[in-house]
């Protein structure tokens, strides 16, 4: 969480002196996964394993959310790295709709593992040209090295406001 001392406001991640190493557009990807994992175990904090299963008013449910956070950070990596999704990436691809008895502690670690695994990816990535051509998908649409890292981060923070949003409003029809 915030390294900041007790009593004090809370520092985010690119305020820390974090990752100094890494140019700065992979450091800004590094960054979003500190931040989103801050976020996630903070906001889902108190959310019960059947709640984050829950669509209350309709949303996507938490569960989904995690599923997919942690699993399109891979695949958006391959992406990056010039590669095509393997059977496995596309296995996992169709699995994140299926809501099954995952915990809230197991889908968080999930996401951690896939970040953990995501930041030597994305400082190798943050080395290289970020203007080389990398294309998306099947229909090969076409991106760059920093396209695709960039999207990482913003793609991750997308999803992390919709599970606080959800979280919020699982808490708030609680009573």
């Amino acid at each position: 969480m915030s390294t900041a001392p007790a009593g004090q406001p809370s520092v985010e991640p690119w305020m820390r002196g974090t990752h100094a190493d890494v140019p700065a557009a992979g450091r800004a990807v590094l960054h979003a996964l500190d931040l989103a994992l801050e976020d996630l175990t903070k906001w889902t904090q108190g959310i019960t394993d059947a709640e984050i299963h829950c669509q209350p008013f309709g949303l996507t449910s938490v569960a989904r959310h995690l599923r997919h956070i942690a699993r399109s950070t891979d695949r958006l990596l391959s992406y990056a790295e010039g590669k095509q999704l393997s059977e496995e990436q596309l296995k996992a691809l169709r699995a994140e709709e299926n809501a099954g008895e995952e915990t809230l502690a197991g889908l968080l670690t999930e996401v951690e593992v896939s970040f953990r695994n995501a930041v030597e990816r994305v400082r190798a990535l943050a080395a290289e040209d970020l203007e080389t051509p990398r294309t998306v998908g099947r229909r090969q649409l076409p991106t760059t090295i920093g396209g695709a890292l960039i999207h990482v981060a913003d793609h991750i923070q997308r999803h992390v406001g919709q599970v606080v949003t959800t979280a919020k409003v699982l808490k708030a029809v609680r009573g």
